[in-house]
């Protein structure tokens, strides 16, 4: 079943590689869509995937790379579109 959420990350996220990280870690799972600076200075993620997949990527942007420190996440259901092509950095 796919799934498509919308994930802000609050914390030590901006400047640290973070957006970066969550291209790399994307592509691995084969997650489809985007990560960006806010300019609150959290990250914004929107990602779409199967749930099981999806799951896996919630719980490593909870955590985040080393470079970074998370304090918080905050998570929004989506409909799910499938129009998402690639994961991106915008």
């Amino acid at each position: 079943m796919m799934r498509k959420v919308k994930i802000l990350v609050s914390g030590r996220v901006q400047g640290v590689y973070f957006r970066a990280f969550t291209q790399n870690k994307a592509r691995q799972l084969n997650v489809k869509g985007y990560a960006r600076n806010l300019p609150d200075g959290r990250v914004e993620i929107i990602a779409e995937a199967d749930n099981s997949i999806l799951e896996e990527f919630i719980k490593w942007c909870a955590k985040g790379p080393l470079t970074a420190r998370v304090d918080h996440i905050e998570m929004t259901e989506l409909q799910p579109d499938e129009q998402l092509t690639s994961f991106d950095i915008r």
